[in-house]
């Protein structure tokens, strides 16, 4: 059974629950439509934070006083919160510091497998060792955190790195992919949903591709986890990872996701203290997974922090959430649409997308436009949001991006479209689209 969308009465109940949406930028209201770059935080997730740091604040895994105990129990709780919202093993689930370090961590890790065999390495690690000839392929759609630890991996490794093209329309070509992995591929990195056109890559395709030759499968769900359910065994994955920042949690935590049998071989990515069995002067042995990549004082107040913006989301129901997001996409590639001088990059793919469109306005400079929308209180991103080779694909060098989130209304989509079809004529440009 499908699920309903938000009513409006609900999303206003949202609404009240993030205090930053009761401020006003440059005289307006704010409208916060920069939620895929970082989500605003509910009450609920800056007070478990706030209350953590308040009355429980301890070394976790380190003491037997009763701060301690307390401050341990929050920490697992949250690695258990975690691990419910994925549907995974709790030992599956590894804190890391955001996306980019669980990203990095594991192709370090796969580096060090490949490069040299320590002392305390897993016996099985040797299977991922990456030598001349092997390929990583990746996609033309990443974000350069999914990107250039690939690159910088086959530089160590002598592994050639292939990508997967995109098609004018913003796809990615499957008859490329198909020809592109294959027996020599040991690793598949792509991303979930892009952060571009917001489109949901074909995994159900690209995905059998890759276990057929048996490469580890590594996802980027930054852009999925706030929009659609994330189940990454049913996605078929190895690999998942995603950010706190972005899902209405705190900064500096991110989450990797990992089969327990692949975490467990892979050798550690830093080395320190609460990630050891036995250390001698000579030589360490390391603790199974998540704890042999967690070494050092955690993310303590971050975990509870962002334990406490899933349970939020689980409140309304990510269901929910992805269906009023449908909603809400549709309206805004409608309205964009009829802009003039206005082009969604990727608007012509088929596939299933998230509320998210970056905009390319005919004539005028993508951060002159996102100042237009500031001085009427919109916030918006402007750049190359990380994805350099992607909207060198589509030919342009910046975009202005709107992504919204739970708390976004249809109204506000409205005032944005209006603002985006006023860009041109502050400047004064004819309408129109240019040759």
């Amino acid at each position: 059974m499908t699920a309903a969308p938000l009513t409006s009465a609900e999303i206003e109940a949202v609404r009240a629950q993030f205090p930053i949406l009761r401020r006003e930028v440059n005289g307006h209201p704010l409208i916060y439509l920069d939620s895929a770059a970082t989500a605003q935080k509910p009450d609920v997730v800056i007070d478990a934070e706030s209350e953590f740091l308040r009355t429980s604040n301890a070394a976790v895994n380190r003491g037997a006083h009763s701060l301690a105990g307390e401050a341990t129990e929050a920490y697992e709780d949250a690695r258990a919160t975690v691990a419910r919202f994925l549907g995974v093993d709790d030992h599956e689930v590894v804190f890391t510091s955001h996306a980019t370090e669980a990203l990095n961590l594991v192709a370090y890790a796969i580096g060090t497998a490949s490069l040299q065999r320590g002392a305390g390495a897993h016996p099985d690690a040797a299977r991922f060792a990456l030598r001349e000839g092997d390929e990583i392929v990746v996609t033309e759609l990443e974000h350069h955190a999914n990107l250039i630890p690939w690159q910088e991996l086959a530089a160590r490794t002598g592994a050639t790195l292939r990508y997967i093209p995109v098609l004018d329309d913003g796809a990615l070509d499957l008859d490329a992919a198909a020809s592109i992995i294959g027996e020599r591929t040991r690793v598949l990195a792509l991303t979930h949903v892009s952060n571009v056109t917001g489109s949901v890559s074909p995994l159900e395709t690209l995905v059998p591709l890759a276990r057929g030759v048996g490469a580890l499968v590594v996802l980027d769900a930054c852009q999925s986890a706030p929009h659609l359910a994330l189940r990454p065994r049913e996605l078929d994955v190895d690999i998942a990872v995603f950010s706190g920042h972005k899902l209405y949690g705190p900064a500096g935590i991110g989450v990797l996701y990992g089969r327990a049998e692949v975490l467990n071989a892979l050798p550690p990515f830093l080395y320190g203290g609460s990630m050891i069995t036995t250390v001698t002067m000579e030589r360490a042995e390391y603790l199974p997974a998540p704890h042999r990549f967690e070494p050092g004082s955690p993310r303590l107040s971050q975990a509870v922090g962002l334990a406490a913006a899933i349970r939020f989301i689980e409140g309304v129901g990510i269901d929910r959430i992805a269906a009023t997001e449908h909603v809400l996409a549709a309206r805004l590639l409608e309205g964009l649409a009829a802009v003039p001088g206005v082009r969604v990059l990727g608007a012509d793919n088929p596939a299933p997308r998230v509320a998210l469109a970056s905009i390319v306005v005919d004539d005028v400079h993508a951060h002159d436009a996102g100042q237009v929308l500031d001085d009427s209180g919109i916030a918006a991103r402007v750049g190359h949001h990380c994805a350099q080779p992607l909207h060198r694909r589509f030919g342009v060098s910046a975009s202005l991006r709107l992504s919204v989130g739970i708390h976004t209304t249809e109204q506000e989509l409205d005032i944005a479209v209006e603002a985006v079809a006023s860009i041109r004529p502050f400047f004064g440009v004819t309408q129109g689209v240019s040759p």
